[in-house]
């Protein structure tokens, strides 16, 4: 059991192989957050409430003159508004009177095996052994609403899940301005945020600034979590590094429009606050309704950034990720869209699935272009029946003809996107997202389905399940290319209006849910404009996600670093594209794409039938190398041995198989420079007391090579990659 309550003292402490989170019910009803960190056991933290008068900070009811106690410096679970504490809150209401003031007071508890679900909204799962679950309910006494604080404990990966359950048991209406999926408060420490920014094609750039005194907020309200900041967050100390110090990851299982709210106060206290974002969001609970907040996954380190991915990795591979693809190994694919576009037919497609099987790739996917009126990136959109005058007979043809070649069939959707220019949009123009009375706005020249809407997503199920059912396909690439505007939903009164984003999201989860149950082998990839909706939720029904549209090696090396400090390697899609780059023009080698897009899901997004006779050669050896070493990059300990944000000269990244008996190091010197001083590979994960044949030649132990490193090769020219692969002898 990893949840222990001394009911003496109404003290609860969840305890991890390694952490300890304590909280205590106080004589007044508040829930108080006490610790969390390194493992203390059960030990009674609360010496650690030492508060002192306060001006201006006021003080509850039942505590008569004692100004020493304060809403608004105390340290809460559930932090909430309007009756004293002026911080950042979790919870903010217009309650039936018109008032906005929530007090939650502690009520009871409960302790299950077991991990909780989110009804409609995707989470980690587990079984009785895996976790086991706290529930703390707290109520507001003059209004009822009461709460319900979920806390799933993943003892063995030190991994605190959390959502909480807003309960109506009032006689009027309450609507919900505010529902946060966490709060945490920390009493002491001078943090730094980490967060990853960036915009299409320039996605997770990772910055780390310190947390001021103020409100710090980084989120989104264009609908999906977004290419411009991700729902993960590091709070972390000055001196943290890989290898040591402390830190805070916080992750939130959500695609939509998220905030993530970081606060030092007065009393120079950091809180954070994470969930739903306000903007748009005002949620109606009619007496006995309830709403649930996404899931936020936290994690603590004692022992750097490394501990924390680690920790990450194992828990998204095991208990987030789904399906077929879970571990099965994912077939090298070559997708079709930089060879082509939107020019070509069944003929041009099986040249280039032809020349593809030659070299050992397994699959073809059909990009943009196959269905409908679709020429180019104006029509079509939801007109989801195949163009036969491009695809002569349809899809299973060409199907046929790429599996007669020994590989497999993929193709891509964008089900969430419609075209003015299209029957359906002629059809069931209210189907689309946009305000009465008002010119919407475009973007790429698209709307957006109303995916709240249950005409909309049965609409959509059926199209797509008649196009899967009509050949052997056995990838889906799904695709969003705008963001949403204009946000006003037909079906819904104007006083519900509020709630159409979230809605959205529970439609697009529910017709996920649906899909991905029918079709359980294929798999299924997701991708906005590349890595717009790079997030947990999207993991939980797509175990890969395209990582960026932007395929220069160069830059996918910063984008994949930020990528891999919550994600695991197996989520990320990644590919060797055409040189000159598409994107940046930039020309690098056909071996530094290779290493670079290993670090991912392989695949070549390109016409091989271009290249070099001696480029295919290599392409047959890269396919073979990534085959060699699946077993590593997507289920091995991950590593990131330098930060490409401040090391100009190389980048280099490691995979270590679980018994410590092989590992394998891939990198790529960035800047070649004349006369320049040998530099040193740092490596980690090995058995110091075991030697270690590196390349087939050299032999030495695991400490030597921890603490000396490995020569970086030298050579000629900017983006050079290199590879050491070490084996226990």
């Amino acid at each position: 059991m990893a949840v222990y309550v001394n009911e003496s003292k109404k003290l609860f402490t969840l305890s991890t192989a390694h952490t300890t989170y304590q909280m205590k019910v106080d004589e007044y009803g508040v829930l108080n957050h006490l610790y969390y960190g390194e493992n203390i056991g059960q030990e009674d933290m609360s010496y650690l409430l030492d508060y002192r008068d306060s001006g201006f900070s006021g003080n509850v009811y039942e505590a008569e003159n004692n100004r020493e106690y304060s809403l608004d410096t105390r340290p809460q679970e559930y932090s909430t508004c309007g009756v004293g504490d002026y911080r950042v809150n979790s919870v903010s209401v217009v309650n039936p009177d018109g008032t906005d003031g929530v007090d939650l007071r502690y009520v009871s508890y409960n302790i299950s095996k077991g991990k909780y679900s989110i009804p409609g909204m995707p989470a980690l799962y587990g079984d009785e052994n895996d976790a086991d679950t706290l529930q703390i309910q707290m109520q507001d006494a003059s209004t009822g609403l009461t709460a319900v604080l979920y806390y799933s404990v993943w003892e063995e990966r030190d991994i605190i899940t959390r959502c909480v359950r807003l309960i109506n048991q009032g006689e009027g209406d309450i609507v919900l301005k505010k529902a946060m999926s966490m709060n945490l408060d920390l009493m002491n420490g001078d943090w730094e945020l980490m967060h990853f920014h960036g915009r299409h094609c320039m996605e997770r750039q990772m910055e780390r600034v310190p947390v001021i005194h103020g409100v710090m907020e980084i989120g989104s309200v264009r609908g999906a979590s977004s290419h411009h900041h991700n729902p993960f967050v590091v709070l972390c100390e000055h001196t943290t590094t890989e290898v040591t110090g402390s830190c805070y990851g916080i992750g939130l299982v959500y695609s939509g429009n998220f905030a993530m709210q970081i606060e030092k106060d007065q009393m120079g206290q950091t809180r954070l606050n994470a969930g739903i974002h306000t903007e748009r969001f005002a949620w109606s609970l009619k007496q006995g309704e309830e709403f649930y907040t996404p899931e936020a996954v936290m994690t603590y380190s004692a022992e750097g950034f490394g501990k924390m991915t680690s920790n990450f990795h194992h828990t998204f591979r095991e208990h987030l990720c789904r399906g077929k693809y879970k571990h099965e190994r994912r077939p090298v694919l070559i997708n079709n869209w930089e060879a082509t576009y939107f020019d070509f037919d069944r003929d041009k497609i099986l040249q280039i699935a032809e020349g593809a099987a030659k070299l050992g790739v397994e699959m073809l996917v059909l990009d943009d272009g196959w269905f409908g009126k679709r020429e180019a990136d104006v029509s079509g959109l939801g007109d989801w029946f195949v163009n036969t005058e491009k695809l002569k007979g349809g899809l299973k043809p060409v199907a046929d003809g790429i599996n007669q070649l020994g590989m497999k069939f993929g193709l891509w959707f964008e089900p969430e996107a419609i075209s003015e220019d299209s029957d359906l949009y002629r059809q069931h123009p209210d189907w689309a997202l946009q305000i009465p009375g008002r010119k919407p706005c475009r973007s790429r020249y698209q709307l957006i389905l109303d995916m709240s809407r249950e005409d909309v997503r049965d609409y959509l199920y059926e199209r797509m399940t008649d196009i899967l059912d009509s050949a052997n396909i056995e990838y889906v690439k799904w695709d969003m290319n705008r963001h949403i505007s204009d946000v006003y939903s037909a079906l819904l009164p104007k006083e519900r209006q509020g709630e159409v984003t979230h809605r959205y999201m529970l439609g697009l989860y529910d017709l996920l849910e649906r899909l991905t149950s029918r079709y359980p082998n294929i798999l299924w990839e997701g991708c906005s404009g590349g890595g717009g909706r790079f997030d947990l939720g999207m993991l939980y029904y797509f175990p890969q996600s395209w990582c960026s549209d932007d395929t220069d090696a160069m830059e996918r090396v910063k984008i994949q670093y930020g990528t891999s400090f919550a994600y695991p390697i197996s989520s990320v899609g990644s590919h060797v594209s055409a040189v000159p780059n598409h994107q940046t023009g930039r020309i690098t080698s056909l071996a530094s794409r290779g290493v670079v897009a290993m670090a991912g899901s392989f695949g070549y997004e390109l016409d091989l039938n271009l290249l070099t006779e001696e480029e295919k050669n290599e392409v047959k050896e890269q396919i073979q190398t990534f085959k060699k070493y699946y077993h590593l990059t997507h289920e091995g300990e991950y590593y990131r041995l330098t930060n490409p944000f401040e090391n100009q000269m190389f980048a280099a990244w490691e995979y270590v198989s679980p018994d410590q008996t092989e590992a394998l190091i891939h990198g790529v010197q960035l800047r070649a420079q004349p006369s320049s001083p040998s530099q040193h590979i740092p490596v980690r994960g090995l058995n110091p007391d075991k030697m270690y044949e590196i390349n087939g030649e050299m032999v030495k132990s695991g400490r030597a090579i921890m603490y000396g490193g490995l020569n970086l090769p030298r050579q000629m020219g900017d983006c050079m990659a290199f590879e050491y692969y070490l084996k226990e002898v």
